[in-house]
């Protein structure tokens, strides 16, 4: 007897599902992953006691306001604790967002090389994904507007960008948001934000309290390395920040990963160690890399976006082999149309200089 089978909504199924760096490698036990852009040195010890803390509280359901992490939050950056929503990764409240304020037959848009979440969030709406040409690897203000549709309704802007690594500065920012329609919701994701010093950046949360359309999205899985707990914020308008309120899971933050993030943003000392080996370490293996005729794109982040330029004697895909050969998982980024490029996250001391050692007998086997 044949049965009829539930059919996904169309576009569902022409999703290209996310695929996280790797973690592990057949045959090797112990790797030097980085492929994920994780703190290079862990989470605060105070986060993890705090998390561990909770083991004998796990049938309590947590905060469902995530009411003190939003108010440590605000403090932190001298924000308002009414606009902030906190979620599963600021990978849930992406999608929470494209949810809510896109569906079929409108148009999300982003850039070329923009994260891969913001075309899967716009499909798995309905909605059509629009990717906008980027100019030399970063985001064009230009080339957005020009995409810019009746039917856009998100534009989705990672400031700085994964996995280039580049970013636009406040004034361009300022001029897409200026050239986008009052009905047109700017997402900022400013997942790096914590890893940028320079004078012409900023994260956004400045864009969000005088504008109606313009949301920032912060992460705790990069400088605070808590990628494993899945804790992300965003800063809205407040209608915005009603809207993710009446749709997220009444319980979208583990009490765990609260009580995690609330430790770590509280543990300054150890955040501002991890901005300080990332300093140091990043421009040292851009140094490196430079050195051995590979291209490391100008940028900012804990990652590097390495450029292999003589694509037929040392490809980047070979050179991803022979790394994971030697138990070392860097990102390979064909699927973000950068097939002659690797993403490197900033990893230990320890973990640059094998990395190094080893894309100097790739690119030098008689060395």
């Amino acid at each position: 007897m044949s049965m009829a089978a539930p059919t996904p909504r169309p576009g569902i199924l022409a999703i290209e599902a996310y695929v996280g760096g790797a973690a592990s490698l057949p045959g090797i036990e112990r790797v030097i992953k980085l492929s994920s852009n994780e703190g290079a040195l862990g989470p605060s010890p105070k986060a993890v006691a705090a998390y561990r803390g909770l083991g004998d509280q796990l049938h309590r359901y947590p905060d469902g306001d995530a009411k003190r992490l939003r108010q440590l939050l605000a403090q932190h950056w001298r924000l308002e604790a009414e606009r902030i929503v906190c979620g599963n990764g600021s990978d849930d409240l992406l999608q929470l967002l494209t949810r809510a304020y896109a569906g079929p037959g409108d148009e999300v848009l982003y850039s070329a090389h923009g994260f891969s979440v913001y075309k899967i969030a716009a499909q798995a709406s309905g909605a059509t994904p629009v990717a906008a040409p980027e100019v030399a690897l970063t985001a064009s203000v230009d080339q957005l507007l020009a995409k810019v549709t009746s039917a856009t309704r998100l534009v989705f802007l990672a400031n700085p960008n994964n996995p280039t690594g580049t970013y636009l500065p406040a004034d361009e920012i300022r001029r897409l948001h200026a050239g986008l329609p009052a009905d047109v919701l700017l997402v900022l994701d400013a997942a790096y934000a914590e890893f940028v010093d320079r004078n012409d950046y900023e994260d956004g949360a400045a864009m969000v309290r005088n504008h109606a359309n313009v949301v920032m999205t912060r992460t705790f899985s990069k400088i605070f390395a808590l990628g494993g707990v899945r804790l992300g914020w965003a800063y809205c308008p407040p209608q915005v920040a009603a809207v993710l309120n009446l749709i997220r899971g009444p319980f979208n933050v583990a009490a765990p990963a609260l009580a995690a993030g609330e430790a770590a943003l509280l543990d300054i000392e150890f955040t501002q160690l991890a901005k300080r080996h990332n300093d140091y370490w990043r421009p040292w293996l851009t140094e490196a890399l430079a050195g051995l005729g590979l291209q490391p794109v100008e940028g900012v982040g804990n990652f590097l976006l390495v450029g292999f330029p003589d694509r037929h004697r040392f490809p980047a895909a070979a050179a991803d082999a022979f790394l994971r050969r030697r138990g070392i998982i860097v990102r390979p980024v064909a699927g973000y149309g950068l097939p002659d490029h690797l993403r490197i996250t900033i990893g230990r001391e320890d973990e640059m200089r094998a990395l190094v050692e080893a894309l100097t007998a790739f690119l030098d086997p008689h060395r």
